[in-house]
């Protein structure tokens, strides 16, 4: 890696001239009251009754080969990880494949309420990490999905993982009901609590670890909170530097763990150099100016997460005034999201991806990482964030069948808060309503998206079996 000072001269923010127009401003808007009405009226387009309906189409398209279609452009030795990875039990399946529900959600019939939406928003994709003030908060966590889309696709995904993570781990039909119903049930008291305040109190909700914690009313979720929490203040970059880095020549370097650390090419390292330096440009003046206090010191190639093996994933050290002081950075490469060929008009296309998720991360969260930013590289595109920021998420696993309804009330909660960040929360309140029809429809839908999945990951240990994929 060469002596590559990582920082320029602080120059304009990026986005300073793409502002809002008076003509914008002075718009009228649409009073609450008539959206909430609206929202309403939307039922008989679509009843909330039909929202409880899967049966797969006879042209539905084949999961396989809406896997195969997925691994176009990947690095070829990493899919055989990615396809272990989602043959491991069907919540493996249903991480790995926010592609093949995408489709699925999105021919069922729509509100057409499309605020800003996760795209991927299953149970694992929920978890701690440090505000900017470092404090410990809980929200959604993984964006390279996120997208203008119909607030039903994310609660359909939802309510379906939990379903599916419930039989993964021995509860009964009516436990996973009753968790599947916690959520939708608090999706639609917090939306309709948003929709009554004012918009920029939307803007200011989130949930701290220590709230959660004080809100949790079973035990075994307590416990794992606990757990959870004490293990996520441990991953900052200072506490797993001995962890991730060695001495090498009078240097230090990141450890090779093949395959999920891997060393790269000296001719991408430049490239790589090159491109974080772009990155600074895309974040605020203070933010620019504090990196640029850093040196690059190592980059390497790291594998993270399901969906995500296989697109390009780098992990780079930064290294202040002292060998003590430093900062990982990931770079993980962007494409168009799953949702977007189901999304008409311009908000179906972005000129950068890696901002696209970026813009999207900070309208979901309530606080986002500082240092979020984007950048391109060799042609490709990808987004910037810390590697170790206090990161953390419940273990599914850990907590019993009462737990997991406690903690499915809290992520219906976080993902109301997302979409109400966004706009359509009066409509969307107004659709949902005070009764549980909609709770009682979508756990019918999840019912049957389990059976869906688990048949569909069946289909892929099958296809792994007859030599569908090379290299397994």
């Amino acid at each position: 890696m060469p002596d590559t000072r990582f920082g320029h001269a602080v120059g304009p923010a990026v986005g300073d001239d793409d502002r809002k127009s008076y003509a914008t401003l002075r718009a009228r808007t649409t009073p609450r009251a008539e959206r909430y009405q609206l929202g309403r009226s939307l039922r008989e387009k679509v009843s909330r009754e039909s929202m409880g309906e899967w049966n797969p189409p006879l042209d539905r398209l084949d999961p396989i080969r809406q896997i195969e279609f997925s691994h176009e452009g990947r690095i070829d030795w990493l899919i055989p990880v990615r396809v272990e990875r989602m043959m491991e039990s069907p919540y493996g399946f249903l991480r790995g494949t926010a592609i093949v529900m995408a489709r699925d959600v999105a021919l069922l019939p729509s509100t057409g309420i499309n605020p800003v939406v996760s795209g991927d928003s299953h149970l694992g994709n929920f978890g701690f990490y440090a505000s900017p003030e470092r404090d410990l908060v809980i929200d959604l966590n993984d964006f390279d999905e996120a997208h203008p889309g119909a607030w039903e696709w994310d609660l359909r995904r939802l309510v379906a993982s939990i379903w599916v993570a419930g039989r993964q781990n021995g509860h009964s039909e009516s436990q996973c009901e009753d968790a599947v119903a916690a959520c939708v049930r608090a999706y639609r008291i917090e939306v309709s609590r948003l929709a009554d305040e004012p918009l920029m109190s939307r803007s200011f909700q989130r949930l701290t670890a220590e709230k959660l914690q004080a809100d949790a009313t079973e035990g075994s979720l307590r416990r794992e909170i606990k757990r959870a929490t004490k293990k996520a203040r441990r991953r900052t970059s200072d506490r797993v530097l001995p962890q991730f880095t060695e001495e090498h020549e009078g240097t230090r370097r990141l450890v090779e763990e093949p395959p999920i650390t891997t060393r790269i090419p000296e001719r991408d390292e430049n490239l790589l150099a090159e491109g974080l330096d772009e990155y600074l440009e895309t974040l605020s003046p203070h933010w620019r100016r504090v990196l640029g206090g850093y040196t690059l010191i190592d980059v390497a190639h790291r594998v993270v997460g399901v969906g995500s093996v296989g697109l390009r994933a780098y992990v780079a050290l930064l290294e202040g005034s002292s060998p003590d002081d430093v900062v990982f950075l990931q770079l993980k490469q962007a494409r168009r999201s799953v949702l977007a060929p189901y999304v008409h008009g311009e908000d179906a296309w972005h000129a950068h991806q890696g901002q696209r998720v970026v813009e999207y991360q900070q309208d979901l969260q309530t606080v986002s990482d500082p240092l979020l930013g984007w950048t391109t590289i060799d042609g490709r595109q990808y987004y910037v964030r810390q590697f170790r920021n206090m990161k953390g998420t419940i273990d599914l696993g850990s907590i019993d069948a009462p737990a997991l309804v406690d903690y499915a009330g809290v992520v219906g909660r976080l993902l109301a808060k997302g979409h109400a960040r966004t706009s359509g929360a009066s409509m969307i309140s107004g659709y949902a309503g005070g009764s549980d029809a909609l709770d009682t429809a979508l756990c019918r839908f999840a019912r049957l998206y389990a059976d869906q999945t688990e048949a569909d990951h069946a289909q892929l240990v099958q296809a792994v079996k007859n030599g569908r994929f090379a290299g397994m």
